[in-house]
């Protein structure tokens, strides 16, 4: 039963009344205890790189085993693996399409700013060394017809 005022509840042949306010302000509060563990599973959890998420995806698209045994095999939930899943094939997809833009890993920014370093020492050589050798040609050093 209700009433506009709050909830009734019924236990053991007596009606308890508890109005919505007391009922809100009485939620279960998680201890510090309880926080803490939190935090320390939270800190300590597994952290799959991309390798190890395609391979898990390849493992259950081959189908060898069911995805609950995979997944109880790798630590992880059925739901993640769903969504490295999702994100899996979206992925190839986006690949598929020609939509070939990736983000380029710090090793390869690194290579390329080197790369482009060296190459802009060498014109910068070029240049001086034809400068040197137009003013010596001008200054007396070849002939000019």
């Amino acid at each position: 039963m209700r009433d506009p005022k709050g909830a009734h509840q019924l236990r053991e042949g007596l009606l308890l009344i508890v109005t919505t306010e007391e009922w809100t302000m009485r939620k279960p509060t998680k201890s510090l205890g309880e926080k803490i563990v939190k935090d320390i599973k939270r800190a300590t959890r597994k952290h799959y790189s991309s390798e190890e998420k395609i391979r898990i995806v390849l493992d259950g698209l081959r189908g060898e085993d069911s995805i609950a045994e995979l997944c109880r095999r790798e630590g992880i939930s059925q739901g993640i693996y769903y969504k490295w899943s999702k994100d899996f094939m979206e992925a190839g997809k986006k690949r598929l399409a020609g939509d070939t833009a990736r983000a380029a890993n710090t090793d390869e920014v690194k290579e390329l700013r080197r790369e482009a370093k060296d190459l802009k020492e060498v014109v910068a050589e070029q240049t001086l060394e034809l400068r040197l050798l137009k003013k010596s040609m001008y200054d007396g050093g070849g002939d000019c017809e």
